[in-house]
């Protein structure tokens, strides 16, 4: 059975996550802070983790941030929660380590299905057991370890950060269609915000630095393509 924890301030909001996700067969546990949950998440190795980004005390942000420290669970999947609905604030919320993210007020079904989607790559990525080493110009991505490197510098990447750079780097000849990658990456049924791709998107290349946009072509109106610079 796969463990989900539930940091949520909200009592009435927290019990009802917790409810339905069981009622789809996850094991859960809810907190009400995210010192709590740090506190639990060595030890348990939780599959995924939904932070509110309101906390008392310590934010969800920060919790999230702490746990992309942690070899021992810094790949976990992680939705964050939140009121904010500005662009600015998901492209905070992405960067700051969250692999999704969901505004306030949200449906259950939608909540259920990008978790499947999260679980469903993490499982994927997770039977890569054979080390592979790809090295393309200043780009090095070790496979095994989900490590990426831009010119000998170490890139921290989300997990979902991650994928969105391999499915490009294995199609990388050829276009590829945003439509596709939204059904690959967020592969749930309900309807979201085609500016959540966009937005990974961005952060991918803010993080893999000035190279970033020489290396993730975007093809007006169709999508986006994986070349290497010229002279590379």
């Amino acid at each position: 059975m796969q463990k989900i924890f539930v940091i949520e301030d909200d009592e009435n909001i927290r019990e009802l996550v917790k409810i339905a996700l069981e009622g789809y067969g996850y094991e859960v546990q809810a907190f009400e802070t995210a010192e709590g949950a740090l506190s639990c998440i060595e030890a348990e190795k939780p599959d995924l983790a939904i932070f509110d980004w309101m906390l008392p005390g310590m934010d969800g942000l920060e919790g999230i941030r702490l746990i992309r420290e942690k070899d021992a669970v810094k790949d976990m999947p992680i939705i964050l929660l939140t009121a904010k609905d500005k662009e600015y604030d998901k492209v905070v919320g992405l960067d700051g380590g969250a692999d999704d993210y969901m505004t306030k007020p949200f449906g259950i079904l939608e909540l259920a299905a990008r978790i499947r989607s999260l679980l469903r790559r993490s499982s994927a990525g997770s039977k890569r057991t054979s080390f592979e080493r790809i090295e393309l110009g200043k780009l090095s991505v070790n496979t095994a370890g989900r490590e990426v490197r831009m010119d000998g510098r170490a890139v921290a990447l989300t997990f979902k950060e991650y994928e969105l750079l391999m499915y490009l780097i294995e199609n990388r000849t050829r276009v590829v269609p945003r439509e596709e990658l939204l059904d690959e990456l967020w592969d749930y049924n309900a309807e979201i915000e085609t500016r959540t791709l966009d937005i990974h998107i961005r952060t991918l290349r803010q993080k893999l630095g000035e190279e970033g946009s020489s290396y993730i072509k975007t093809v007006r109106s169709v999508g986006y393509r994986f070349l290497l610079p010229e002279g590379e």
